[in-house]
């Protein structure tokens, strides 16, 4: 997108809310790969906004308040001396709602003549073919509703995820420094944890309840965080359940119920599977975070994970404390003890 590089090295100040019940802070603004970047003042990144889900809450006021679309709790507001990157956002959010799709019978009409013609050219016979020419045009809203609907089925099974109110903003917070997607607690059914399109994150309650510290739950996220790198979720989500689901998305935009319960139930049974290590210390040691607490998690022995013990990041120094100890406590009680 030729506006995209127009404004890849501008950057604002801004004030970053992660919800209605936090205290306005402080932060860097500046346009990234698709995405908006909310960085901290150290230059760490704190989350990232798809272009294609920004809004604006108050239009032609300033400051410019902006959220992500379907969370108007999150906002970040721009003050009227940053014309520059109001002005790039508006520019840019139009650029993306020019080439979105539109509602109706139309909606995906563009898609399907397209993938007719290439079945017309005789490339799509091919499943794998598919589903990357699939994977490849899904926007990252349409990822988010998908992975929105799962977690729906799944707590049929689970139950719904756990939601006392001081503990889902401490979850906020971890999830901020951890630099992950939505994360959820789950009240049972789910085995350590698993990822979902999206990049929504869900972990079981006993990884915050059963430990003392905060570092191995956060090591299951940076697991899962690592493994949604490694591999697209929306495309191990098509390769399970077969070319005509890829079809259905690509043609309709949408999986069916039947589809989304049969996926939730195949996550849920399916042995837990770990990223590399490499990789996985890497992230560990980005986010100054010990791998050993996790690793011990993972197996007491130790046997199975002793690379990520001897390699810890963090050995012989001390790490700066993720969460403080109320904030801490106020997690461990987010399915109400």
């Amino acid at each position: 997108m030729t506006a995209l590089k127009k404004y890849a090295r501008l950057e604002a100040t801004a004030l970053w809310r992660a919800s209605p019940d936090d205290q306005r802070r402080e932060v860097v603004l500046s346009v990234g790969d698709a995405t908006l970047v909310i960085s901290d003042l150290r230059d760490q990144a704190i989350t990232h906004w798809s272009l294609a889900a920004v809004q604006r809450a108050n239009p032609g006021v300033r400051p410019a308040i902006f959220h992500p679309e379907g969370d108007t709790g999150e906002t970040i507001e721009l003050a009227a001396d940053e014309a520059q990157m109001i002005d790039a956002i508006e520019k840019l959010r139009r650029a993306v709602e020019r080439n979105r799709p539109r509602p109706g019978r139309l909606r995906w009409l563009g898609m399907a003549v397209s993938f007719a013609l290439v079945i017309a050219a005789a490339v799509f016979w091919l499943p794998g073919a598919l589903i990357t020419h699939t994977v490849s045009v899904v926007p990252d809203v349409k990822r988010a509703e998908i992975g929105a609907a799962l977690l729906t089925r799944i707590e049929r099974m689970t139950g719904p995820a756990c939601a006392e109110p001081a503990g889902l903003r401490t979850a906020q917070v971890l999830r901020a420094k951890l630099g992950s997607g939505p994360l959820s607690i789950m009240p049972s059914a789910v085995t350590g944890s698993l990822h979902l399109p999206g990049g929504r994150i869900l972990i079981d309650r006993a990884l915050v309840e059963d430990y003392e510290e905060p570092d191995v739950a956060a090591g299951f996220v940076l697991a899962e965080k690592t493994l949604m790198a490694g591999s697209d979720p929306l495309r191990a989500l098509l390769e399970t359940m077969g070319t005509a689901v890829s079809f259905q998305l690509l043609t309709t935009g949408s999986l069916d119920g039947d589809t989304l319960d049969s996926y939730a139930e195949y996550l849920l049974t399916q042995p837990r599977s770990f990223p590399p290590d490499a990789p996985l210390l890497q992230a560990f040691s980005e986010r100054n975070l010990r791998s050993t607490p996790y690793a011990y998690a993972r197996d007491i022995t130790g046997e199975s994970v002793l690379s990520l013990i001897e390699a810890d990041p963090m050995a012989g120094r001390t790490a700066p404390p993720l969460l403080s100890d109320a904030d801490w406590l106020r997690l461990q009680n987010i399915c109400g003890g």
